[in-house]
């Protein structure tokens, strides 16, 4: 009967399969899952509370934290309990409508958490750059605005991917390998021309993240200009020490980015390599 589920699922669904091979062991994946989960929500909310209620936290720098805090919160949510449902209870169906929606916010979140690091960068350059204008040019209006316009972004560059799948005919299989609705894992499901929806999807993410890191190269580029012209080497220490942070947490985020992405697109492709391979042998 299982079978004959996931070969005809519901026309209006599809089905998050999980983690496909370690069905056995979703409860003991599902222990890491939860603890990251609640950390990552403690500590984003923890930084949220302080920065509220501490009015000398009030400031551009902050206000950042608390953007990058808040868009965290809002990725991991968009994923991690359906997971846990799929984990724990082996609730796997998804609507489409469910499913676009769910992509459609990860990858907006996705885009403003890119901005917020693109803005950060920003201010760490004025910051070393520039200090004596600092509080003029950084402020919590503009920072404010600058998220806004993030968001503005996000929305309007990816609310035409799921209006395009939208319009797709789906097979009878509708079967998505993994714990969330992906864009290039939805696309392999359909019957129709995915062309468009491919191409737009593959040129919107190279962009946005070949945008965000050239400006985000070039601040850092000016910065460490700025720290070999200063002789000083306690000078030099502490410009570093303002960035080591930011570029932790740039490097953590376009990793796991950039590996997801490859996964989703390239991975079936060379887990069927690998398979025909080991039969040849």
């Amino acid at each position: 009967m299982e079978a004959f589920n996931l070969t005809y699922p519901d026309p209006s669904t599809f089905i998050l399969k999980g983690i496909p091979g370690l069905e056995a062991a979703h409860i003991w994946i599902s222990i890491p899952f939860s603890i990251f989960y609640m950390s990552s929500l403690l500590g984003n909310f923890t930084v949220l509370f302080v920065v509220s209620k501490e009015q000398t936290l009030h400031k551009p720098m902050h206000l950042l934290l608390c953007m990058l805090a808040l868009t965290d919160i809002c990725m991991s949510t968009c994923v991690v309990p359906k997971a846990l449902c799929i984990f724990w209870f082996g609730f796997k169906d998804i609507t489409v409508d469910g499913c676009l929606t769910q992509m459609f916010f990860l990858h907006s979140f996705a885009a403003l958490y890119s901005s917020v690091l693109v803005a950060m960068a920003f201010d760490r350059y004025v910051a070393i750059c520039d200090p004596l204008r600092y509080p003029t040019i950084i402020t919590n209006a503009r920072i404010g605005k600058l998220g806004i316009v993030g968001l503005i972004r996000a929305v309007l560059l990816f609310l035409p991917e799921p209006l395009l799948l939208r319009r797709l005919p789906f097979c009878a299989n509708r079967v998505i390998p993994h714990t969330y609705c992906e864009h290039i894992a939805v696309v392999k499901l359909s019957c129709g021309d995915t062309i468009v929806s491919r191409t737009y999807s593959l040129v919107l993410t190279s962009t946005i993240i070949g945008l965000d890191l050239t400006l985000i190269g070039l601040s850092y580029g000016l910065i460490l200009r700025t720290i070999l012209r200063i002789s000083s080497k306690k000078a030099h220490q502490k410009a570093l020490n303002t960035c080591t942070a930011h570029i932790c947490v740039m490097l953590i985020s376009y990793t796991s980015c950039l590996f997801s992405a490859l996964t989703h697109r390239f991975g079936q492709e060379l887990r069927d390599k690998v398979g025909k391979y080991i039969c040849r042998m």
